[in-house]
């Protein structure tokens, strides 16, 4: 990866999120076929829509945050390695936001037979991850990325603890 200036802007980043959007989609237009009715939960309808809304606007608020706020693209040209902000919640935020996004729209669908799907967005994303752009990272920010990777999320936006202060005198 050295050879290159910087890391790519959108790296493998559109065949991961076309992906999943696409797997998304198809379960929205099968959901109503008969051989996955029997997955439809009615019974949650209501707290499913509820659930699925927030998760679609928690994902719209991480992908702001990692593109916009954070200025990635800015960060990237100038071969910054960010941990700020967004960053410090989950070291993948724009992939995140797709999976949140894609399993809030799967709750709205509310059929059982494609809850496994999120979980299946984690694995590829997982395995993507650790074989492309982990390694150019790495091979980039060496240490400061391995520091950064044993404190933060690879997948999953978890808030950060705050660090312990010493106020002993």
């Amino acid at each position: 990866m050295k050879k290159y200036e910087h890391l790519p802007i959108l790296g493998l980043g559109p065949v991961y999120v076309i992906s999943i959007l696409l797997l998304t989609l198809v379960a929205v237009i099968l959901r109503n076929l008969p051989l996955f009715k029997s997955g439809s939960l009615q019974f949650l309808h209501i707290p499913l829509v509820i659930i699925g809304i927030f998760f679609v606007i928690l994902s719209a608020f991480i992908w702001i945050q990692a593109v916009i706020i954070s200025k990635l693209d800015e960060n990237i040209k100038k071969n910054h390695l960010v941990t700020s902000g967004v960053y410090a919640w989950v070291r993948n935020p724009i992939y995140s936001a797709f999976i949140i996004l894609c399993t809030g729209v799967l709750l709205i669908v509310g059929n059982a037979w494609f809850f496994v799907l999120p979980f299946l967005y984690w694995w590829l994303l997982t395995v993507l991850m650790k074989s492309t752009e982990e390694k150019w990272l790495l091979d980039m920010y060496g240490d400061e990325y391995v520091e950064y990777c044993k404190k933060v999320n690879r997948c999953l936006p978890w808030i950060p603890n705050k660090k312990k202060r010493n106020d002993n005198p």
